[in-house]
Formats: C-alpha cells, structure tokens, sequence
C-alpha cells in the first residue's frame, strides 16, 4: 500500500467573481466557484465575503486557502467545488461525505 499524502493547496489565484484557481498537490488544477457558498452560508464569517475586496483578499496557509478573516476551507472540499461535474472522482466525493 503506497504513503497516503494529504490534499493540499499549493497555490490559489483570483480569476473573477467568486472564482479562485486552485494548485492541488496531486497535480490537478481547477477552478473553485465559491459564490455559493458565500452568499447561501448565513454565519457572519461568510457575510464578510460578500464584500469582494474581503474576498480578494486570501492566502495559502496551512495546505488550504484562508482569507484575511481567519476564514479557510477544507482542501478536500475546494477540490470538490474545483471537479464537482468530473463524473471520475464521484466515487471519491461520496466517499468524502460531498454527494449521496
């Protein structure tokens, strides 16, 4: 059995609207439409996202993205978002709890 290596982010960057290109460490790339998320999630950590300057403004910290609130995602689930139609890796989302 091969070393199970954690997900990561490797690198993000800002490409418009809600969207960030996301660098995974499995050599997969994609884009993350997170509009969603931050308009459909009520808590006030997501509320501050809305604002696209505070949404903007992110980094790569701790193998995930984090934004200047202190808020950051599961890589697993920015993957999910990144491939959500890659009918390849439904196994994997639903063995991860992202699909029924």
């Amino acid at each position: 059995m091969g070393l199970l290596v954690m997900l990561a982010v490797n690198k993000a960057e800002y490409v418009g609207g809600y969207k960030i290109h996301l660098f995974f460490n499995n050599e997969k790339d994609g884009v993350a439409d997170l509009e969603k998320v931050v308009f459909n999630d009520r808590r006030e950590i997501f509320s501050e996202l809305k604002e696209k300057s505070n949404f903007v403004d992110f980094k790569i910290d701790h193998d995930t993205v984090v934004w200047s609130n202190e808020l950051d995602l599961a890589p697993e689930y920015l993957f999910y978002l990144s491939f959500i139609d890659d009918e390849s890796l439904q196994g994997q989302f639903k063995r991860w709890g992202y699909v029924a």
